[in-house]
């Protein structure tokens, strides 16, 4: 395996890192549960747009920039360096909603809902959880029932992000009355201003409230708003899991790897030269190592996807190491700390949010131990 970069990748690196130099906000980003912080995002995401750097990994005939695994990476690696905003309200349409519309979508519901997530006009959010289907997805019994030309709906979702300020949902709904389980599924496409829909945030134990329950009364929509054919949202539900398990997850690994070299600075101002800070600076230089291993693996895994053209099992694995990754380093920051509580202010920085979030990371997007039994069950081909 050759890694080192080609002459074209290094000037695809020289390009970005002088287009963010010129181009990254100077303010900071609002807080993440703001309208303030949504038109932040929005603007960000126009200026993006315009630059010719919206959509980085979708297809050129969609809007986007066409790269590939390695240039993805490349790109990430100067945005982050640049310290750009974070995708925030962005991330859903950008990586889950746009992806699985281009895979299944029709013509027509390419044109109509691709354009505004790549411009920064839409904000998308993700309708699949239920109170009784969390990472059961196909539990769930938020109904659909056929009326004419439209789908009339009736249930609940919860763990919704940004429910309240987005424009559109993604919604994994029952269409088959008689269905169970994994059939009968469809996957549609819902405006989030529709009469009949009500929002309720909810807050986490790391005092966010970018979580939301939503209910749905008698909510009408077109069938036309199907994505993948009516009763085969299991599929198109499950490709975009792919996606979120997969290279969505690549700013985020890329994060992590910063917040490694955080702690590691806070080691070395908080500890004396001793037997103790070298303890800890051995545990860092492992888990950055475990960190550029997940990088490998998603690009490996990329690879794949880019040959087979729908994301596997493998996003699992992604999934179960990114979550179990971001924990530890939660556990490595509070042992140093030495503290017997838990605080979300003080001198403690930002390690505590950092450990009460981790816990969510290994919960959405399906727990641990559902990444486990895919695992088990789709790639090491073991008995249910």
């Amino acid at each position: 395996m050759n890694i080192d970069f080609t002459e074209q990748q290094l000037a695809l690196r020289l390009q970005v890192r002088e287009w963010l130099s010129q181009h990254v906000p100077e303010q900071p980003r609002p807080p993440s549960t703001s309208e303030e912080a949504k038109a932040f995002d929005l603007s960000w995401q126009q200026k993006l747009y315009e630059g010719g750097w919206a959509g980085i990994a979708w297809p050129k005939e969609f809007g986007g920039r066409g790269m590939d695994a390695i240039e993805q990476l490349i790109f990430l690696q100067e945005y982050t360096r640049a310290g750009a905003p974070d995708e925030g309200f962005r991330f859903n349409g950008l990586n889950l909603g746009g992806p699985t519309i281009i895979e299944f979508g029709t013509d027509e519901q390419k044109s109509q809902y691709l354009p505004p997530i790549l411009s920064g006009e839409a904000i998308w959010c993700q309708g699949f959880s239920e109170p009784g289907a969390g990472s059961d997805l196909a539990a769930i019994q938020t109904k659909a029932v056929v009326d004419g030309d439209c789908l009339v709906i009736n249930g609940q979702k919860i763990w919704t992000s940004f429910a309240r300020f987005s424009d559109y949902q993604q919604v994994l709904v029952r269409s088959d009355p008689g269905s169970q389980r994994h059939k009968g599924l469809s996957w549609l496409i819902l405006k989030m201003d529709t009469p009949g829909i009500s929002i309720r945030p909810i807050q986490d134990m790391a005092g966010g409230d970018d979580l939301h329950e939503v209910f749905y009364s008698d909510v009408r929509v077109p069938i036309a708003n199907v994505v993948g054919g009516l009763h085969n949202g299991w599929r198109v539900a499950m490709g975009q899991l792919g996606f979120e398990r997969g290279s969505a997850f690549m700013p985020l690994q890329i994060e992590l790897a910063q917040a490694v070299e955080a702690l590691r600075e806070d080691v070395c101002s908080r500890l004396p030269a001793g037997h103790r800070r070298e303890r800890y600076l051995e545990e860092l230089a492992v888990l950055a190592a475990e960190v550029r291993s997940l990088q490998a693996m998603t690009i490996m895994a990329i690879s794949r996807i880019q040959k087979s053209g729908i994301p596997g099992a493998e996003g699992s694995m992604l999934k179960l190491h990114y979550s179990e990754l971001t924990k530890k380093l939660g556990r490595l920051a509070m042992k140093l700390l030495q503290t017997s509580r838990i605080s979300l202010s003080g001198s403690l920085g930002r390690w505590p949010h950092w450990m009460l979030w981790s816990f969510g990371v290994s919960l959405g997007g399906g727990t641990s131990e559902i990444q486990k039994n895919i695992i088990a069950e789709r790639m090491l081909h073991m008995p249910r």
